[in-house]
């Protein structure tokens, strides 16, 4: 049993959590009320700490919404890599992944809000960072499954359109609905690899696999 002086809790853990609060506050009100908008004052507010505590953790707004953006990416790429199996082909796995990020997307709309609007405006070039994740995370999935990329588009080109396609539900207010995007995300990520028809397929598959999940009788 833990005492004062043996805590059962170690201090890190403890801080790590504090300093966790902190980075969710800050999500949540980049969503409320834009970085730009954001005070200190209300980052403490909602993570329930200390303005000192504040400081003990971060140098100040930017380095904390740096941290948020990073645990935000951090999400999406958990997400991905626990959707799908080494066993899937590809073209599976790429659907699964898709599917993943969108959901989580959706029920996380003031993470989505930061990775698709807030982040791109503080930092432009954080968009050319999206896009250095994306496409090699892709092209690792067709070399280890040994099937090499068509070359039919550039990956970059599709990653840009996927991402104006998300951040039109966003603004739209309508981050709840970004599942219903899957069949066209799907066609999107898996043009440049497998060209017109199998990308076609697997948007097929998609859509009626989200379909089967709405019915009344599935």
């Amino acid at each position: 049993m833990g005492s004062v002086l043996d805590p059962t809790i170690p201090i890190d853990i403890g801080e790590r959590s504090q300093r966790q609060r902190i980075i969710e506050a800050m999500v949540e009100c980049c969503a409320e009320k834009t970085y730009a908008a954001t005070t200190i004052a209300d980052i403490v507010s909602h993570a329930s700490i200390s303005r000192t505590t504040f400081y003990k953790r971060f140098s100040g707004k930017r380095e904390c919404f740096d941290a948020a953006l990073e645990w935000s990416i951090e999400e999406v790429q958990a997400a991905a890599a626990a959707s799908y199996s080494p066993s899937d082909t590809p073209a599976i796995a790429t659907r699964k992944a898709a599917a993943a990020i969108l959901e989580l997307m959706a029920a996380k709309p003031a993470l989505t809000q930061l990775l698709m609007g807030e982040a791109i405006s503080v930092e432009p070039a954080v968009v050319g960072r999206y896009r250095a994740l994306a496409t090699p995370a892709l092209e690792r999935l067709w070399a280890h499954g040994g099937e090499p990329r068509q070359g039919h588009t550039d990956p970059r080109i599709a990653f840009g359109r996927a991402q104006v396609l998300i951040y039109n539900q966003i603004t739209a207010g309508r981050a709840e609905r970004l599942p219903e995007l899957l069949p066209e995300i799907v066609y999107i990520a898996l043009l440049p690899f497998t060209g017109h028809e199998e990308a076609l397929r697997e948007a097929r598959l998609a859509d009626a696999a989200a379909n089967a999940e709405l019915s009344p009788n599935s």
